[in-house]
């Protein structure tokens, strides 16, 4: 694990203890933005927090983050140098507010069209889990590796997010049983995280945006996991960084990958 990655967990372990762990346990009032999503004052304290440490500590690199406005955030991703960060401030904002242990900060270093970094925090297990391109990733300073039980689907466990999905996607999944058994945790972030760690070994999410997956698929990827993002209508991969939001398709490894694509009928290839 290098020195950047270290001070960058440190960076978050600081912004969570001074903008997120004071107010969470039920007691954060929100407020609804435009796209229906929920905001709240601990978000927008952890965004300014964070801008304001890495502009100290990594000067000269501009910052993307969930809580801005769609102008700005298109205009950083279009006009931006050969670096710039991702931050989701706080991911799994209707969890925080509903006291639900499962949020997180998510950070990410993009260069030439690539994350090369990737940092996500979570404060209540103090679990901090990060990667850099073509090196591993890592929680707390321990190599981690994505785990199957066997490799029959229905030993697996999934992680599906329902809301997103589009309802062709339903079917297969009801009609097939296509799991063993399935969760729901509500911050996209920490579900990259927990298949990267092994704790699941099925990943479907049908609306992700660059700030939910920047930090995560590399972690998961650098990992040993198996993921594809691919575009909702037409179900083609997404070939570069984008703010429209993107099909997560993962599994333990590619065997299962193909195995779960072939299930829920995505006729897409696997390498």
């Amino acid at each position: 694990m290098t020195a950047e990655l270290t001070q960058l967990a440190r960076l978050l372990r600081n912004t969570a203890a001074a903008a997120l762990l004071p107010n969470w346990h039920g007691s954060a009032a929100a407020r609804h933005k435009s796209d229906g999503s929920l905001v709240t004052a601990s978000d927008l304290a952890a965004q300014r927090h964070l801008i304001q440490a890495l502009a100290r500590d990594f000067p000269g690199i501009p910052l993307l983050g969930e809580e801005m406005t769609s102008s700005e955030q298109e205009d950083m991703l279009q006009n931006g140098d050969s670096a710039l960060w991702v931050l989701d401030p706080l991911d799994g904002t209707s969890n925080y507010v509903a006291g639900f242990p499962f949020f997180s900060i998510s950070l990410a270093l993009i260069e030439g069209g690539r994350t090369v970094l990737g940092v996500i925090l979570d404060p209540v297990r103090d679990e901090c889990f990060v990667a850099a391109q073509g090196q591993g990733a890592w929680l707390n300073d321990q190599p981690i590796r994505p785990f199957a039980p066997s490799r029959a689907l229905h030993d697996c466990l999934a992680v599906v997010d329902l809301k997103r999905l589009p309802a062709e996607r339903f079917q297969p999944i009801v009609r097939h049983a296509c799991f063993g058994s399935q969760r729901n945790l509500g911050s996209v972030a920490l579900e990259w995280c927990w298949l990267a760690a092994g704790r699941f070994q099925l990943y479907l999410h049908g609306g992700q945006r660059l700030w939910d997956y920047a930090a995560g698929r590399l972690i998961a990827d650098e990992a040993g996991a198996a993921v594809m993002h691919l575009i909702p209508d037409s179900l083609q991969p997404s070939p570069r960084i984008s703010l429209e939001p993107r099909l997560a398709i993962a599994a333990a490894d590619s065997g299962l990958l193909r195995a779960w694509c072939d299930c829920l009928g995505l006729a897409v290839a696997v390498d």
